[in-house]
């Protein structure tokens, strides 16, 4: 197994920063059954149904709000990966595609930009993705924590990207993603983890800040549902993968500045997005899992994220995450010892 990891990023020593950097949405509802438009709505934002296929929980909104909150944050993911879609080693000409939990299908909808001879699906449990889409990418509506219903050796590259906090059950999503790849495919799995750090003690889990203690509630959170925030922490992807069968795996470890202080341009322009899709976003990530699984009174939610807004841009805390992308490759039939 091959992993690489960044360090440092350097703080700017003085204010002549770029404005925050806003996206438009690219969100809408594909006509589906109503059972499955029936949405659960918590304190004003609405979530996918529990109607819905599996009736399986997921922990963030599906609104509007939300939605353009992702696509922010897809465009942070392609600059952290030097405006890279994967880091998978793919060939030229790609066969299947499955991006799974696609959520609004932004990277399902850019790959099939890019790749037009491939064709990709996009799968998620609710029907927030556009309905003018490339001609070679469709959207399903399924629960992946099932038994997938994909037939074996279907797919060239499997695509999963931030699914923190939505399974009980990993080893089983890594082994259904085995079973559908095709020999010589691969997978990729990009998480973030959910702990706010810095390098300099401006962001710690015991210095008082609010941000400091962002994880350490997601994680208790996600505890508290079993399922797990922790994939970064707990080395998960890689365990799994490598428990599903898949070989040749690479790990990069890269941290996503949080906020408009790193001095390098490049870093500042990848924090003020980020900033963009977490003030954006920041509501619907905690309004379910603060109220309904900590028992947080919304008034006490609302003070809680009045200081994270404030101490996001005071550029006097050096905030960043880590961010992790694992792939790997499905051995071909002759690397597979026979039963």
């Amino acid at each position: 197994m091959c992993q690489d990891t960044q360090h440092v990023i350097e703080p700017e020593t003085h204010d002549d920063s770029d404005s925050v950097i806003t996206s438009d949405a690219l969100s809408s509802t594909a006509s589906l059954t109503a059972s499955i438009l029936e949405y659960r709505t918590i304190h004003g934002r609405t979530f996918h149904s529990q109607r819905g296929p599996g009736n399986a929980e997921y922990w963030a909104p599906n609104d509007d709000q939300h939605n353009t909150s992702m696509d922010i944050q897809h465009h942070v993911w392609t600059l952290l990966l030097d405006d890279k879609l994967h880091l998978a080693p793919l060939p030229e000409q790609v066969g299947k595609v499955l991006d799974v939990g696609t959520g609004t299908g932004i990277w399902a909808i850019d790959f099939a930009d890019e790749h037009p001879e491939a064709t990709v699906i996009g799968v998620d449990l609710s029907p927030t993705q556009p309905d003018w889409v490339p001609p070679n990418c469709k959207f399903e509506i399924d629960d992946v924590s099932l038994r997938w219903t994909w037939p074996e050796n279907e797919f060239d590259f499997v695509y999963l990207r931030t699914m923190f906090g939505s399974f009980k059950d990993w080893q089983h999503v890594f082994d259904e993603a085995y079973r559908v790849c095709k020999p010589g495919g691969y997978i990729e799995d990009f998480e973030a983890s959910a702990d706010l750090r810095s390098d300099d003690g401006t962001v710690t889990r015991d210095n008082g800040t609010a941000l400091g203690q962002w994880g350490k509630l997601f994680h208790e959170a996600g505890w508290k549902t079993g399922r797990s925030m922790a994939i970064f922490e707990e080395d998960t992807q890689i365990q799994c993968m490598k428990q599903a069968g898949f070989v040749d795996i690479v790990v990069k470890d890269i941290k996503c500045p949080l906020g408009q202080w790193p001095k390098d341009r490049r870093q500042k322009e990848i924090g003020s997005y980020d900033q963009a899709a977490v003030e954006e976003g920041l509501e619907g990530y905690v309004v379910y899992m603060f109220t309904d699984i900590l028992g947080w009174p919304m008034d006490e939610v609302q003070v809680y994220l009045a200081k994270v807004r404030k101490e996001l841009r005071d550029r006097r805390h050096h905030t960043y995450f880590w961010t992790r992308t694992v792939y790997g490759r499905k051995p071909t039939e002759e690397e597979t010892p026979s039963q």
